[in-house]
């Protein structure tokens, strides 16, 4: 475990829960704690932790990964985000996780992770796109 490593985790481990972090937001934030980590180290550190299962990657706006802590059951949560604003909220779904491991199973596949992103508009954003 690096130095540069274990800060990253630890930054992970102390979000507010709910709260994503692109690269760039990680770098923010470290650098904001003193700390002198270079984007290139935080991208390797952050696809290294995401394969070993340590983090959870995310695509929840198109194009940009953020990154939280996988947390297994029962902390484990679905997205709903809205396509235009970005907002994101978490939800649980144990029928979500079951259908997975059925079919993983059934496939003859050893599940290690099932996640629903749901892509829609959220209602702040709706009433703006009404005529006026």
């Amino acid at each position: 475990m690096t130095p540069q490593r274990e800060i990253i985790l630890e930054t992970f481990q102390n979000l507010p829960k709910g709260e994503h972090l692109s690269a760039e937001d990680l770098r923010d934030v470290l650098k904001g704690e003193g700390e002198q980590v270079s984007l290139s180290t935080i991208y390797r550190n952050l696809k290294l932790l995401a394969r070993m299962g340590i983090l959870r990657e995310l695509e929840l706006a198109e194009g940009q990964k953020r990154y939280e802590i996988n947390q297994p059951s029962p902390h484990h949560h679905h997205h709903l985000i809205c396509v235009r604003c970005n907002k994101t909220i978490e939800f649980k779904n144990d029928s979500v996780l079951k259908a997975g491991a059925r079919t993983a199973k059934k496939a003859g596949y050893q599940l290690l992770d099932c996640q629903l992103t749901i892509h829609a508009v959220c209602p702040t954003c709706q009433r703006s796109l009404l005529p006026v």
